[in-house]
């Protein structure tokens, strides 16, 4: 379904009843990457009502010409849940530049803001200020790897820390799919403008609820030493660095994810005393 904000219509799909929590993908893939990994947690616990949106440029929303960067791209985000979720609180998940986002949602509604949760999430928009593990591979199927076409191989490989048929079918479900929607001249507009003009860090209050940070010993894209740098901010977050992790930690790591997100999501309940 579509929530028309006037100068933009926001794709989103939504699952359940119950509190609200809002999840946003990273840059270039779509809500699918979210609904794979997410959806499997929510097998067994009720009372969430999921929403999951696709950012301007990526999946099913159209990238409008006056959104120029990350300013317009939180202005989008904060007018959708103002829109679908006029009051009470809300919980929120990103993943990479989703992470990115949902930092700068909290520190615009803090009173709204529940809990959050960073998978693999963005800190420091400039590339050249992140500090990175070297890309590897820490394990592969050779068998399995030498059915794949150079095409596949060269789509699959660049951020596969783990690479096997499993990580493989995942990829191409849940990425793949919102990789080929994506608008990449749209998208490389907002990469001139990705960091929001005013920081993050000049934003932020202590958020002092329930948070987790889950992020990939070898990722090479976002890291994990940055996200480190900002722990004090969250007082009651829970921050873990997986071994065998890399961007695509949701799927390479897939059950350290779930029972991790589970935990998150008891906290969250309890604080807001949810039955």
């Amino acid at each position: 379904m579509y929530c028309n904000l006037g100068n933009v219509s926001v794709y989103y799909e939504t699952f359940g009843e119950g509190f609200p929590i809002v999840l946003i993908h990273g840059f270039t893939p779509d809500h699918r990457l979210m609904t794979g990994c997410m959806e499997p947690v929510f097998e067994n616990q009720p009372g969430w009502h999921r929403i999951y949106l696709d950012l301007p440029g990526m999946g099913q929303t159209k990238g409008e010409d006056w959104i120029q960067g990350s300013d317009q791209m939180l202005e989008v985000v904060e007018r959708f849940i103002d829109n679908v979720l006029p009051e009470g609180k809300y919980v929120l998940a990103g993943e990479s530049y989703g992470g990115y986002l949902i930092r700068a949602l909290a520190a615009k509604q803090p009173e709204r803001v529940a809990g959050m949760l960073f998978i693999c999430p963005l800190i420091e928009a400039n590339p050249d200020l992140r500090i990175l593990p070297e890309g590897r591979v820490i394990a592969e199927n050779q068998e399995f790897l030498s059915t794949l076409t150079v095409d596949q191989m060269s789509r699959f490989a660049p951020l596969a820390v783990v690479q096997d048929r499993y990580n493989f079918e995942r990829f191409e479900k849940e990425i793949l799919p919102g990789l080929h929607a994506a608008d990449t001249v749209f998208l490389q507009k907002i990469r001139e403008r990705y960091a929001f003009s005013v920081p993050n860090e000049k934003e932020m209050q202590p958020f002092d609820k329930p948070v987790l940070f889950l992020t990939g010993r070898q990722d090479h894209v976002t890291g994990y030493q940055n996200v480190w740098s900002i722990l004090e901010q969250y007082p009651r977050a829970s921050f873990a660095v997986l071994d065998r992790a890399g961007h695509n930690l949701q799927i390479e790591q897939s059950g350290l994810f779930t029972a991790m997100v589970k935990e998150w999501l008891h906290r969250v309940a309890e604080s807001e005393n949810l039955q």
